[in-house]
């Protein structure tokens, strides 16, 4: 087995016919081990249909949600994430706590050296609320893009 492939092989659900997690905390979040530790990347994953429901009426809710991270020795598993971040399509929770909560998760999973969540959230009463995250520095030299995504202006 070459080092390439005995990285991946401990991944269950990529490749497989896995069931939608009932919840995020039923979710298990894949990684694998970094091929390229000596160099400080960025990674970047945007979910631009995220949605999740308000615990107080149990609206749906949505969102645009950038994350980038600079990984440490481990990358995130991009089925896994995906079916994580769908997983809060039956989950009541403002947008503050959905976006910090999958921050959070990420980090306590993958350690990385630098990750940033922006979530972008439409608007809920009329007013559209975006959420922030940041862990750790980003490490010099590393180049990360704008996240690109325009304030909200309506019908304008």
């Amino acid at each position: 087995m070459n080092e390439k492939s005995s990285i991946y092989s401990d991944l269950k659900q990529l490749g497989a016919n896995v069931e939608q997690p009932q919840s995020p905390e039923l979710a298990v979040l894949e990684t694998v081990r970094n091929p390229q530790p000596d160099v400080d990347y960025c990674v970047r994953f945007t979910a631009p249909e995220f949605t999740s429901l308000c615990p107080l009426t149990g609206q749906p809710d949505f969102a645009h949600l950038v994350i980038d991270y600079v990984p440490g020795d481990k990358l995130v598993e991009s089925k896994s994430l995906k079916l994580f971040l769908t997983s809060f399509r039956n989950h009541g929770a403002f947008h503050e706590d959905c976006t910090v909560g999958i921050a959070r998760r990420l980090v306590d999973e993958i350690n990385p050296k630098w990750l940033r969540l922006g979530g972008y959230w439409y608007p809920r009463g009329g007013i559209p609320i975006d959420v922030f995250f940041q862990h750790g520095e980003l490490p010099p030299g590393v180049w990360v893009a704008e996240q690109g995504v325009a304030n909200y202006r309506g019908r304008g």
